[in-house]
């Protein structure tokens, strides 16, 4: 479990496939903090540390992973959003994320304010995926409240803080992004449909 409250940004250094796995090598500043077998958060999507040597570490991500997120657009050098799982008792200041990436959208704005930007997102319209004005959203792992909420896209507004600390200043329109909605509205849509 998750709070979508990201620790560091680090950085893809090697990616190594084998069959249909991708083994990914990360460079962070905590890795002499961490044990095999522990799960973090990369850009959103749960996976489990499988190595360590220095200030590396590695992950392995199988095919059906690939399938379901934007892991498979890293390349070496790509900027990933990091968070550890989170522990019982911690302070909660984002929101309740599983890391189980619910399906990828894709950037179709950028609007610079004044000190401030607001990203839109388009995804495939689905009634179990869906966004509330006000509500809670995990883009990239970062717990975000949303803005200009409809069928199959929204928006969310990025303070100067969360811009600099994350890789939202690496992204451009046309970029993907791994999206999980919020878990309690998740059983809620799935409550209502079976009632339909």
């Amino acid at each position: 479990m998750f709070t979508g409250i990201i620790e560091e940004v680090g950085e893809v250094v090697d990616i190594r496939a084998e069959g249909g796995n991708f083994h990914y090598t990360i460079k962070a500043s905590f890795v002499s903090e961490l044990q095999v077998d522990q799960s973090i958060a990369h850009n959103g999507v749960c996976l489990t540390v499988t190595e360590l040597q220095e200030s590396l570490y590695t992950v392995c991500a199988i095919q059906e992973t690939l399938d379901k997120t934007a892991l498979g657009n890293w390349v070496v050098g790509s900027q990933v959003n990091l968070e550890r799982a989170m522990k019982l008792g911690d302070r909660l200041d984002g929101h309740m994320v599983q890391g189980h990436v619910d399906t990828v959208a894709t950037c179709v704005g950028i609007e610079k304010h004044d000190g401030s930007w607001v990203f839109k997102f388009d995804y495939n319209s689905d009634p179990q995926r869906i966004t509330v004005e006000k509500g809670s959203i995990c883009i990239n792992g970062i717990s975000l409240t949303v803005v200009n909420s409809s069928q199959s896209s929204f928006s969310v507004a990025i303070i100067p803080y969360t811009y600099e600390h994350t890789n939202f200043q690496q992204l451009s329109v046309g970029d993907k992004v791994n999206l999980e909605f919020d878990v309690i509205g998740k059983y809620v849509a799935r409550i209502i449909a079976a009632q339909s």
